[in-house]
């Protein structure tokens, strides 16, 4: 069983050096720290992985870097989720087997929770950028302000 903890939000100068002496310091044990980088540039990601020895250990790890404060970020701690599939997509099924373990409706007919088809104008809109409208109406921050009479 593996006790991986996800360590993120950190800041791209964050090495693994860092990680583990910020470990000893505070007397938690990690087998190894990997440090998530861009294959292309090197630069740290934003997030590593701790291996714990044991579910305690893992426990501890995170309480203690768990919403804790780093420069002017808060950083999150949590178990870590096993690696996703490549491919992105479902699982494979055989040929000619249904989608589902449930037969098939027959064309026209309507089962209890099954939604009927939405006409064109009920879709929902998807979120890109072609589709959002400007913000002009909503008060800007005063930071944004700022940098708008700075450019």
């Amino acid at each position: 069983m593996s006790f991986t903890v996800f360590l993120g939000n950190l800041p791209i100068w964050v090495t693994k050096d860092d990680i583990l002496s910020w470990l000893r310091a505070e007397n938690l044990v990690a087998d190894d720290v990997k440090v998530i980088r861009n294959p292309e540039t090197q630069e740290s990601k934003g997030f590593a992985f701790i291996e714990a020895p044991n579910q305690e250990e893992m426990d501890s790890i995170i309480r203690r870097f768990d919403r804790a404060p780093l420069e002017d970020r808060i950083l999150r701690a949590n178990p870590a989720q096993p690696p996703r599939s490549r491919t992105g997509g479902p699982p494979m099924r055989p040929m000619g087997a249904p989608a589902s373990g449930i037969a098939a409706s027959p064309a026209g007919s309507n089962s209890a929770g099954a939604r009927p088809p939405m006409a064109q104008d009920d879709r929902p809109r998807r979120g890109g950028k072609k589709h959002k409208k400007p913000r002009s109406s909503q008060p800007q921050s005063a930071f944004a302000e700022e940098l708008a009479k700075a450019l």
